[in-house]
Parts: C-alpha cells; structure tokens; sequence
C-alpha cells in the first residue's frame, strides 16, 4: 500500500508492552478531520455546506494514504472534556455485531473514519482455575508479515483548547478455530496489501453497507500461538524477551536452559575440562623417592610447586621404622586430598611453611642437606645459628632465605 505522508520517528516508538492510551501506528486515507464524504451537518458546531465538501473530495485526482500516530482509546469528536482513564477503558475495542446496526455511538465512525491499525502481534491472557489464574500468550502470523486490524479512528478537540486529539478503536470479531481454547474474542485482521483493505478504506464509500460488513470476520490464516513471560502483565514493563516463547532455548528466564548448555570455552567454542575426581591412586610410578640421605619421601601435589613430604623415620639413627599394610595404604589415599593428613610421632617436629624437618642427632644432615622451600623456590638456608640442639627453627627463619 502506498504512503504518502508518515510521522516523525519520535512520534511512535517501538513496544513489546502497548498499554490502552499508548499511541499507534494507523494507515488511513488522507481525508479531512470530520471523515470521507460529505460533511455530517452538527447543529451545535459551524459546519462547512456539503457542497464544499463533496467538490473538494471529486476534486482528488486518486485517493492518497498516510500513516498517522494516534491514541488508543477512541474519544468522539462530541466529547467536551478530557475523559478519564477508565472511560477511554471502554472504547479500546469495537465489536463487529454492533456495527451491523445504523444507530449507536459507532455510526458515524463506521462510515466516514476506518483505518488499518499496524501491529507486529497481540496478547490474550488464558484463564485457569477460576480466573484466578492468568497465563499471558502472545498471537503473531506464522509468515511473519506485519498484522493490519481493522480499525476505527475520530479527532476530537476538548472545550477551551486549540489542540486536537487523534484516538482510535480496534474492532473486533468472533476467535477462529485456532484461538477459541484462548478466549472467544480476536481482533479483525485484514490480509496486507489485498483487496479487503482497499475496500474498507475507499473514502468514496462512505456509507455503511453489506459488503463492509463481510469484511468483519475471523482470521483464516495461519496464526502462532505460545505462552510468554508474566511480567507482560505489568504496565510499564517492556522487553523483547515478552515475545520470546516461555519454553524457548532463547528465554534466559527458563530454568531448564541452565542446566541443558553445557560449559563453553569463549576462545576454541570447545568443553572446559572438568576437574578429575580424587581417587585413592596416583598415576605416577615414583610414588617413593629415596634421596642422599637413606630417607624415605613421598611427592605431595600442591599449588606452588612439587616439593617431597617427609615421612617419618624411626627416633633410632640408620634404621627404618617398620609399617604394616593397614597403615601404608591410609597414608597413601591421604596424600591424594587436598589437605593430606599424616601421621607424624609426637616426638618429630614439623613444619607449616617448609617440606622437610630436621631430626635431633643427625647434625651431619643437617649442614649438608639442601632443601626445597615451598616460599623461597629452591633456595637454602643461609644462616644455621639459630636451629635449636632438638632440631626445631623458629618460624621467621624461613623468611628469611
């Protein structure tokens, strides 16, 4: 259909939540404020003779259309104030059956202001349980072309005021087969660019007839329907996510997305690796390392580096202490946690910040052994003044390397 005259962009906004009083898109024919045809004669206003304006309509070489931003919620241009909120309520809609008849507050409307109203869909609310229960769903056309609802429109301009109100209605009709389980009303939805609309906004038929009123009937297109997110029902409210379906891959409100994505690498696109469970093996062979000194270590995995845990020795110099099975198989599943607990003779002394202890008698070890230090990164203690004769360092030494 043709354009010859549109808003400014500020004028009509995108919404994924249009509320009654919000301002539409409407496609009419550019024909003056009071309708197509002939003037109405208004014994309460000052008319124009019906000569001028049927001349200034034959005048028209071919009928040229607008789209025009306008409030929904028609006002009748014999209205003298402002009406509230819950009048507008009242005349967001139209029904078609009350059209059929030449009398009530639709007369003039019907005949002289028909429009097409542009929409990308609409919402219905299904009722359960009594009512007591409201699941918003929302209704678009299955090709995904724009939806054109018949439509009424009227300007009205309020005692003591210059301005003038541009509001419409939106008729509506019985719900086909497809929408009856939702509810019993739906909007008159007109196809795009066929004959219907032609025909129901010709300004030369401003007269109510049979064939307008054909065009008042369910939608026999195909139509999708599916259930949508609850805070659509909030006034105010506005978000794409409103015509996303509930049980959609693309709705990050379903909780059943969260756990169906797996993890996803951001660089490669591929599976993080998940931890490895603990198990009470280890996967090296050299689980006990002999070193220089005939003392048995076991490697202990940890965040700064590798270095050996002691394992105890006997209290006697050069001889081993025996361990029976039980006792070697608890040490080695505890090695593998993260916080290994070993069994440690109260006698021996251990330490929090190094991996290796120094045993009483055993001086000649002391001064050649060379240590690993999980804080200094392999370097050796300078200064061995300060060892105790029982073995023992003081904390602050190991900082000190």
């Amino acid at each position: 259909m043709p354009v010859d005259e549109a808003p400014e962009d500020d004028e009509v906004r995108e919404s994924y939540n249009f509320a009654p009083g919000y301002h539409g898109l409407v496609y009419r024919a550019d024909v003056p404020d009071y309708g197509a045809g002939p003037r109405h004669v208004d014994p309460e206003h000052e008319q124009q003779t019906d000569g001028e304006s049927t001349t200034e309509i034959e005048n028209q070489s071919e009928t040229r259309y607008k789209l025009q931003a306008m409030k929904w919620g028609l006002v009748p241009f014999w209205t003298k104030r402002n009406p509230d909120y819950g009048a507008v309520m009242k005349t967001i809609n139209a029904r078609d059956d009350s059209l059929a008849e030449n009398r009530g507050m639709w007369n003039t409307m019907k005949q002289k202001k028909r429009c097409i109203i542009v929409a990308q869909g609409f919402y219905e609310w299904l009722k359960k349980n009594g009512g007591k229960e409201k699941i918003p769903h929302y209704m678009k056309r299955k090709d995904e072309q724009l939806m054109c609802f018949a439509g009424l429109w009227d300007c009205v301009q309020y005692e003591g005021t210059e301005e003038k109100h541009y509001t419409y209605t939106i008729i509506t009709t019985d719900s086909n087969k497809q929408l009856k389980f939702l509810h019993d009303r739906m909007p008159v939805i007109l196809e795009n660019g066929s004959e219907q609309i032609r025909t129901w906004l010709d300004p030369n038929r401003y007269k109510w007839s049979k064939e307008l009123q054909a065009l008042l009937k369910p939608f026999g297109g195909e139509l999708e329907c599916y259930p949508v997110s609850r805070e659509v029902g909030k006034v105010g409210n506005n978000s794409p996510a409103f015509i996303v379906p509930v049980a959609s891959s693309e709705n990050k409100n379903n909780i059943a997305n969260f756990f169906s994505n797996p993890k996803v690498s951001p660089k490669k696109g591929k599976l993080e690796p998940q931890a490895k469970p603990i198990t009470g093996k280890r996967e090296d062979s050299n689980d006990h390392i002999k070193d220089e000194d005939n003392r048995i270590t076991v490697d202990k995995p940890s965040t700064e580096d590798n270095a050996p845990v002691p394992v105890p020795v006997s209290a006697v110099s050069g001889l081993k202490r025996e361990r029976d099975n039980d006792e070697s198989e608890d040490r080695m599943i505890r090695t593998t946690e993260a916080f290994p607990l070993q069994k440690i003779p109260k006698t021996e002394t251990t330490s929090a910040v190094h991996t290796t202890n120094e045993w009483k008698g055993n001086d000649k070890i002391q001064n050649k052994r060379k240590t690993r230090s999980a804080t200094s990164n392999g370097t050796t203690i300078k200064n061995n003044s300060s060892i105790a004769s029982d073995g023992s360092q003081r904390i602050t030494n190991f900082f000190n390397t």
